[in-house]
């Protein structure tokens, strides 16, 4: 008989993890406490991003971000607050921020990143998905000298990592993205990437593992875990009691709250990141990164979207206007002939993003917990990371070698 297995939590991430366990013949259940159509799996830049290899806790990012906290619309904003889990977090964080932590993270963040977007091919052919997916490259866009210099330097290190990226000249960025103004000093690209129209490919997802027979309990919260003997008996929502043989947490930014029912202690905070959508024909091409505001730009299928910011302020889903309209200026700024209108800032959304101190997800089971599986804290990475990740939870699960190695992801580890 089948083993039994219940995800928690049904973004990019719960979604891809049930793709690949139904794959090897496991029953799935998916829960989740939304109605699976919102959250950041749905609002964020549709990256698959194997450029990203710099993990969020860089040399440098603590500073800036004690310089930031006083401001509301600054890239990244750190709302202080006296809460324990939020202090050790913001201690670990500060750990993180080192150049040899960011050597130790490079290989595994390119890693994962490369599997996940050779994935998303396979899945596309081998089931017939028509979802947005273009592989087009990505800019790294800068005003400014200083800013040009440090993407020069990352750029330097994607090339030594394989990676197929080089710096451009102002003409050549004109060349590449020829029916839009761009207000820049220079700029990097990284060809390796590619990006999808996020909200195409999670219904898609949904549609087709329904269709395989994987269960679904929308608007569903789990309350508790039946902990005994080293293992979840059973889960309880605020509807039902669902017993199963193995257990995912892919839970997002509320992944910590249910681990602590197991005595496990995940380091998480919730990063909310803001979307503008315009449905006006920009003439971009080419996502990109304006680098000084951290903003990312995406041409998705019938509309371009302006998202960013990295917002940890526990968790809530208030959409706070400075922001938005801190997006909305950046997106002028480099691109002179784009203003998002009023009505498309009044219609900005925002999603939650779980942020692990050192910037690398948790992947792997726990000592405390001999039936669960993590699968969470990939911070801005879900979607880059979300189908490789889906990958090695099956095979955690299933006791096959795993396609990478998962050391830097153990959920038990130290900071």
């Amino acid at each position: 008989m089948s083993k039994k297995i219940i995800i928690i939590g049904g973004g990019v991430i719960g979604l891809c993890s049930a793709y690949y366990l139904q794959k090897e013949g496991y029953l799935v259940t998916v829960i989740d406490q939304s109605n699976l159509d919102s959250g950041a799996s749905y609002v964020n830049a549709g990256y698959l991003s194997p450029s990203h290899i710099i993990p969020l806790s860089a040399p440098g990012v603590m500073k800036k971000g004690l310089k930031w906290m006083f401001d509301k619309s600054s890239p990244l904003y750190i709302k202080p607050r006296l809460d324990l889990n939020f202090l050790q977090w913001v201690w670990a964080f500060n750990k993180s921020c080192s150049q040899k932590h960011v050597n130790k993270a490079i290989p595994f963040i390119k890693n994962i990143s490369l599997l996940s977007q050779d994935l998303y091919d396979d899945i596309k052919r081998d089931e017939n998905f028509s979802f947005h997916y273009q592989k087009n490259g990505l800019f790294m866009l800068c005003q400014t000298n200083k800013a040009l210099e440090g993407e020069i330097k990352t750029v330097n290190l994607a090339k030594q990592e394989g990676l197929q990226a080089r710096e451009i000249s102002v003409n050549e960025l004109k060349e590449l993205e020829p029916n839009v103004n761009i207000n820049v000093k220079g700029a990097t690209f990284y060809e390796c990437d590619s990006h999808i129209t996020p909200t195409e490919f999670m219904q898609e997802m949904k549609a087709y593992l329904e269709q395989v027979g994987v269960k679904f309990y929308k608007n569903e919260k789990v309350e508790d875990l039946n902990f005994q003997g080293g293992k979840i008996a059973s889960i309880k929502t605020n509807k039902q009691t669902l017993e199963a043989d193995e257990f995912v947490l892919a839970a997002g930014s509320w992944s910590s709250i249910l681990s602590k029912k197991l005595n496990l202690k995940l380091l998480l905070q919730a990063g909310k990141g803001y979307r503008i959508n315009t449905e006006k024909d920009t003439g971009i091409t080419i996502p990109a990164i304006l680098t000084e505001a951290k903003v990312a730009v995406t041409p998705m299928h019938g509309f371009t979207r302006f998202s960013g910011t990295m917002e940890i302020a526990g968790i809530n889903q208030t959409i706070n206007k400075v922001r938005v309209e801190a997006i909305a200026n950046a997106t002028t700024s480099y691109y002179p002939d784009i203003k998002p209108t009023e009505e498309e800032k009044r219609q900005a959304a925002s999603g939650l993003r779980p942020v692990s101190p050192d910037g690398l997800p948790y992947i792997g089971k726990s000592q405390k917990c001999n039936n669960l599986t993590i699968a969470t804290g990939h911070a801005m990475m879900g979607l880059s990371m979300a189908t490789g990740t889906g990958k090695l939870v099956s095979e955690i699960i299933s006791n096959k070698r795993a396609s990478l190695n998962l050391d830097a992801f153990n959920p038990d580890r130290k900071f």
